[in-house]
């Protein structure tokens, strides 16, 4: 009898999950849900963007540490065909050709091992609004299936409405109606072809340039881009 009983404890003993494995069940469990969680969030949001105006994680981020954030919504309409136009030239030269990834400009930058991030604008949306900023292979991987999902749900015209009205264009500066206020004094309707260029390249390094007061360096792609203006950036999707 005793001899069962010291079996039966071993067996009832050996079928209990060590307390190790309990932790690491634990910890994969609420990754998972984690991961379910991030996944929702974009799921549910992007339709919801379709109509509600979105603030982007840097906006968001500036406001939970009490610093100024200028941001005052337009719609495309409110805004100078010139800067679009810039801002396509400068930023997605294709964006009306591909859905969301430029896979052409994806397999150069692979080629040529060049540093530099064949990010689309719609990418650029799906960072501003869901991710990170900085260089990272995770977050560029995550950018993709993002960008896809929200340029077949949004649409070009909506989606290019969401990037001028939340991308940074100066120091706590978001949007294309704030930057044209802050920058020159006047509306984003109201923007001349040169001023939508210098804004429009102001874009990739809006902490370190003043579009109002550019340097020769400015100038020089000021003038790169000016001239992909005149060659006539395809914007037949956004109706302009």
């Amino acid at each position: 009898m005793a001899g069962n009983r010291t079996a039966e404890a071993m067996r009832t003993k050996l079928r209990k999950p060590a307390p190790r494995r309990k932790f690491w069940r634990r910890v994969l469990r609420w990754a998972l849900v984690a991961i379910a969680v991030l996944v929702a969030i974009p799921l549910v949001l992007v339709p919801l963007y379709r109509v509600a105006a979105p603030v982007s994680t840097l906006m968001f981020w500036d406001r939970l540490m009490d610093r100024e954030v200028d941001r005052r919504w337009v719609t495309l309409d409110e805004v100078s065909p010139d800067l679009v136009r810039a801002v396509i030239a400068s930023e997605d030269n294709f964006f009306c050709r591909h859905h969301g990834v430029d896979w052409g400009e994806v397999r150069e930058v692979l080629a040529a091992g060049a540093d530099r991030g064949a990010s689309t604008i719609a990418m650029q949306v799906a960072r501003n609004l869901f991710l990170w900023q900085g260089r990272s292979l995770v977050r560029k991987g995550l950018e993709v299936p993002l960008a896809l999902y929200a340029d077949l749900v949004l649409g070009k015209r909506r989606m290019m409405e969401i990037y001028l009205n939340i991308a940074e264009w100066g120091p706590g500066v978001f949007g294309v109606e704030a930057a044209a206020q802050h920058h020159f004094g006047i509306a984003a309707s109201a923007l001349t072809p040169d001023q939508a260029v210098l804004l429009a390249i102001t874009l990739p390094g809006p902490l370190t340039r003043d579009p109002a007061n550019p340097t020769a360096a400015m100038g020089r792609v000021a003038a790169i881009i000016a001239g992909r203006v005149a060659a006539g950036p395809n914007v037949a999707c956004l109706g302009l």
